[in-house]
């Protein structure tokens, strides 16, 4: 006789006729010496898998570009067995099995040398991995296609086919050319984020020790209203919360932060405070919760590991380092941290709920970091995403709820920015 809390399983993993991959580990732990008690939590579980097949799926940020150019030998179209050597924490098969219909490739760039120099390097890698990701689409015709507007992710919802989207890391690239903007909507960019680890041209970064423009610089002024006249979504994650004040007020549509968390419940540099939150609200835009664990919760981390972590991030750092040689620091990272205490997944959510009492559902998204640094226990790979769905649901946010944490309010942020842009190119709006 098959045990209670396997029939439940296996209830869950065929309805709808999409493999869904939700942990037993969400389920471990629950009385199963009644079939009546495990009949309660078969519904919750069934709920969730209906809720997360009927419902479009978005994540802002996944770094896989930077991940297939280090490591050209991966093939995005293959199922690779989750934490296996080299399988990273997303491909097509496995986005699939996740339930995930679309995502935001990042287009990273390593802030460098702000000369001449180091911004042609900077976009000459930026078109790099934009060619990356699209050779991977035409690659893989029957998974996925490439997504430039918001109506395209529900058209390839209907379809069946994964959707993906670009966004740009690190407004490094432009340089000093406002032109460069324009050439990299065409492209295909639909979001720039502004700053990254450093400051840049455009203004200051959350984690630069030093401030530079006390905001925006002139330049990223021009920045930001370019990127409003052609349809590119203002990201202020990584930004200094000077230079969030300047975008906010500056911009004619809603932002996104592509992959940010909450500075109440963690009080890191790259996490939201309550009132940057609530301004977020007020312009409309929406914040994607970011699922890398020192932005999600502190754990104490015995002092020699930290040493470790410290000296070997510092070795991370090197610009100069080869592919080769930050591969093997990168795994020797993952060894690290895994002998330090992890964030979870419930750890995750409690930055949904402050979100949520702070500035309202209609402002929370997800965006996970995934071959990033991103993943937590319980949500750990692409294919572990209806996790999210069934811990939203046991905290009793309602489908509807769930419907706009996982894809309508990025999707209204980026159809109103679509929508801004149309107005200033008729005129409508004035722009300097």
């Amino acid at each position: 006789m098959m045990c209670a809390h396997r029939l439940c399983m296996h209830s869950v993993l065929t309805l709808g006729g999409r493999k869904m991959q939700i942990k037993s580990a969400i389920i471990t732990g629950v009385a199963c010496t009644l079939i009546a008690g495990c009949g309660t939590q078969q519904s919750i579980e069934e709920k969730a898998a209906r809720i997360h097949e009927a419902t479009l799926t978005m994540d802002t940020h996944i770094d896989w570009p930077s991940k297939q150019n280090r490591a050209p030998e991966f093939k995005p179209g293959t199922r690779y067995e989750p934490g296996s050597s080299g399988a990273g924490q997303w491909d097509l098969v496995r986005m699939k099995e996740g339930g995930l219909d679309g995502v935001f490739m990042s287009i990273f760039t390593r802030q460098a040398d702000r000369d001449a120099a180091g911004h042609k390097a900077a976009k000459d890698h930026a078109i790099n991995l934009i060619n990356i990701t699209k050779k991977m689409v035409e690659e893989n015709p029957e998974l996925a296609a490439m997504a430039y507007t918001a109506e395209d992710a529900y058209k390839l919802e209907k379809s069946g086919k994964r959707a993906i989207y670009m966004g740009m890391e690190n407004g490094s690239p432009i340089g000093v050319d406002i032109e460069n903007v324009k050439m990299f909507y065409d492209m295909g960019i639909r979001y720039i984020t502004l700053t990254h680890s450093r400051n840049n041209e455009i203004g200051d970064s959350s984690t630069d020790p030093k401030q530079e423009f006390g905001g925006l610089s002139p330049f990223g002024e021009k920045v930001v209203k370019e990127m409003n006249r052609h349809g590119i979504m203002v990201d202020i994650s990584h930004v200094h919360d000077e230079t969030f004040r300047d975008a906010i007020k500056l911009t004619k549509a809603p932002v996104v932060a592509s992959h940010s968390s909450a500075w109440a419940l963690r009080d890191h540099n790259r996490n939201m405070k309550d009132d940057m939150l609530k301004a977020v609200k007020e312009n409309g835009g929406v914040v994607q919760l970011c699922l890398l664990g020192s932005y999600i919760k502190e754990y104490e981390v015995p002092e020699e590991l930290k040493k470790q972590i410290a000296a070997l991030r510092e070795k991370m750092g090197a610009a100069d380092l080869s592919g080769e040689a930050r591969q093997a620091l990168r795994a020797e990272m993952r060894t690290l941290r895994s002998k330090a205490p992890r964030a979870t997944l419930k750890d995750a959510v409690d930055h949904i709920d402050h979100m949520a009492k702070v500035m309202g559902i209609d402002h929370i998204g997800i965006g996970s970091d995934f071959d990033g640094g991103g993943g937590l226990v319980n949500i750990d790979d692409v294919i572990e995403m209806p996790n999210i769905t069934v811990e939203l649901l046991k905290r009793g946010y309602s489908e509807e709820d769930i419907r706009k944490i996982w894809g309508g309010n990025l999707m209204r942020v980026l159809s109103e920015t679509e929508k801004v842009a149309q107005q200033i190119q008729s005129g409508e709006i004035k722009v300097d």
